[in-house]
């Protein structure tokens, strides 16, 4: 599914009007059509029923004046109260607005304090108010609108986005609207699927309206990657599949005290379909790795009873690369200097593909020239916001603002593939395409998950998918195994271990048609 910005749809319907000749009347008329008919859906008969649309002066009120309209023909009580005077509407907006009976609208430019015994009497809100245009804080007769929307504490629909949602971003502009249903035109906004636009959207619904199809492939913007986007990306297993043809993953992990984080790495790596798993760890935790990953080889490396890697351990760990399909570096190796060494010395060295996390992603920051030395190579990445935030020398705060920004220009400088972790977790690729991640759950917000994440994406790129595949799928299975889990065991109390063990039964189903 394909999501766009707010801008991005301005200039969507902008090219529909001009270039195509589709009247603006009409997109208008279709889209209050779809709000009808999912109110009609989910609420039932309009029989005794008050839906109380709030529309503001804008396109998004004169949806709403569509929807008062279609809504009294199915039986409805619908009234409108407009946060605006009749003579601020313009354009399409107000056409429709003249549509309406006598008596069905009232005007609140002012104020809302005498105007509360409407909210009070609906059973359904339409929030009309704002739509996708807008940008900065919510305040006013508009903000005041969103307070009793919020306080009434009936079913509300959103056109198209909720009031006070920025379309671009997900982010809450000071307040929003909590709608239990959102109707979103043409096609979803970014702000429809980030959060915590997302959480405000309640359930999601994108309706066609009549925009073009050449309008639609040709928009820019983000990929969501749902189940049914998972399943073409999954390439079932061939049934004549041995080991040697499924890929062979090095994984360099582990510390003292951080030997968790290598078993999960590598058991995930099997579980997610690698041929073979061969684990480099310090010599000192090589018995207990042993023990805690029975399908995966171990390798031993440095001074016997040595409990992190050093740099004179480089050698051995080429060694150890040659003929595998791909290595990751980085969990639980630890940040003493010598394992730093090693870790750059090794980014710069390894010819084939190499996935970055945790300690491994540490240790670039400090030197991300060394990113730019592996162009040709695949190289990807997988960065809590913390760890984008030391990438980039920016605040947590700055790359939470802009997610996809961050990503996006982060990939496209270095040409990396890039996850950059979270809920609605950000893919991109070197060529400037987004992804954004539509599996997983509040349960995965312990420790232990980006270890398995990283053994889910090199034991796709191990078995031959392509980067962004391997990306844009391995986020997917990963969160998909922990919504399974959900199912089963709830989100509480959810450990890693968990959802490494649920990787098989989701990837699974991604088979099934």
């Amino acid at each position: 599914m394909k999501v766009v910005s707010g801008q991005v749809m301005q200039l969507m319907d902008q090219r529909a009007i001009r270039e195509f000749a589709v009247p603006g009347l009409t997109l208008m008329e279709n889209a209050g059509m779809a709000c009808a008919d999912a109110i009609s859906d989910s609420f039932g008969s309009g029989e005794g029923k008050s839906a109380l649309i709030v529309a503001g002066k804008g396109n998004n009120g004169g949806d709403g004046f569509v929807i008062s309209r279609l809504l009294a023909q199915r039986g409805w009580q619908a009234p409108v109260l407009l946060i605006a005077s009749p003579g601020e509407v313009s354009g399409d907006a107000a056409a429709n607005l003249s549509r309406l009976e006598p008596g069905v609208v009232t005007c609140a430019p002012q104020g809302l304090a005498r105007h509360a015994g409407l909210f009070q009497g609906a059973h359904l809100i339409v929030d009309a108010l704002l739509g996708t245009g807008v940008k900065s804080e919510v305040t006013g007769v508009y903000g005041e609108a969103i307070d009793l929307i919020n306080a009434a504490d009936v079913p509300v629909l959103a056109v198209d986005i909720p009031s006070g949602v920025d379309a671009g971003t997900g982010r809450v502009l000071g307040r929003a609207v909590k709608a239990e249903l959102t109707v979103s035109f043409a096609l979803a906004k970014l702000g429809n699927v980030l959060y915590p636009g997302a959480e405000m959207c309640g359930r999601l619904l994108v309706a066609e309206i009549g925009m073009p199809g050449v309008v639609v492939a040709e928009a820019d913007g983000c990929e969501f990657v749902d189940l049914a986007r998972a399943k073409e990306l999954f390439r079932p297993r061939p049934v004549a599949a041995h080991k040697g043809k499924s890929g062979h993953c090095l994984i360099v992990a582990g510390s003292t005290g951080k030997s968790g984080a290598a078993a999960m790495a590598a058991n995930s790596a099997v579980r997610a379909g690698a041929g073979l798993v061969t684990l480099v760890v310090p010599a000192g935790l090589n018995a207990v790795l042993e023990a805690k990953t029975t399908e995966a080889m171990t390798v031993p490396a440095g001074r016997s009873g040595a409990g992190f890697l050093r740099a004179g351990d480089l050698e051995g760990l080429l060694k150890a690369a040659e003929g595998k399909n791909v290595v990751a570096l980085g969990p639980g190796l630890g940040g003493a200097a010598s394992t730093v060494y090693l870790l750059h010395s090794l980014v710069a060295s390894l010819p084939g593909p190499l996935v970055l996390d945790a300690d491994g992603l540490n240790a670039v920051a400090a030197a991300p020239e060394l990113l730019l030395a592996r162009r040709g190579r695949v190289t990807v990445l997988t960065p809590h916001p913390g760890e984008m935030a030391r990438l980039i020398g920016a605040s947590v705060a700055q790359v939470e603002a802009d997610r996809i920004g961050c990503a996006r220009d982060f990939a496209g400088r270095f040409q990396v593939h890039l996850i950059l972790k979270g809920a609605r977790s950000v893919i991109a690729a070197p060529d400037g395409s987004v992804a954004i991640n539509g599996s997983g759950n509040p349960g995965m917000a312990t420790g232990g998950m980006g270890d398995v994440l990283t053994g889910v994406v090199a034991a796709l790129v191990g078995q031959g998918y392509a980067p962004f595949d391997a990306c844009r799928l391995g986020a997917f299975a990963h969160g998909y195994a922990a919504d399974l889990l959900v199912e089963r065991k709830g989100s509480q109390g959810m450990n890693a271990t968990d959802v490494q063990e649920m990787l098989p039964p989701a990837l699974s189903r991604l088979s099934r048609p």
